[in-house]
């Protein structure tokens, strides 16, 4: 499993955690709801003060790392599956 990287908010150290407390606990009050048959995470992100922010955020973050993963994994796959995602980067930069 990868290292975790923590995400920088512009505030202290107190304020940070107690924002993500309060992200937290809404998330898990949510997802414990037993009404609720289906966790729609879009609901979750748009519901939830600041969350959000928080997720695009830590995704930017880690672009790096998922950049390095996919470099290495690709050296381990067919030919087949790279003409594929060649393909797939092709028709994305055509769409632009």
């Amino acid at each position: 499993m990868p290292q975790q990287k923590g995400v920088y908010l512009n505030k202290n150290s107190e304020e940070e955690i107690a924002n993500l407390n309060r992200m937290l606990a809404a998330l898990l009050n949510y997802i414990s709801d037993d009404t609720e048959e289906e966790i729609d995470i879009d609901y979750i992100l748009d519901k939830t003060e600041g969350l959000r922010d928080w997720w695009n955020q830590y995704r930017e973050n880690n672009k790096k790392e998922i950049e390095k993963e996919v470099a290495k994994a690709l050296k381990e796959l067919s030919l087949e599956d790279l003409e594929s995602i060649r393909e797939q980067i092709k028709e994305k930069q055509d769409k632009k």
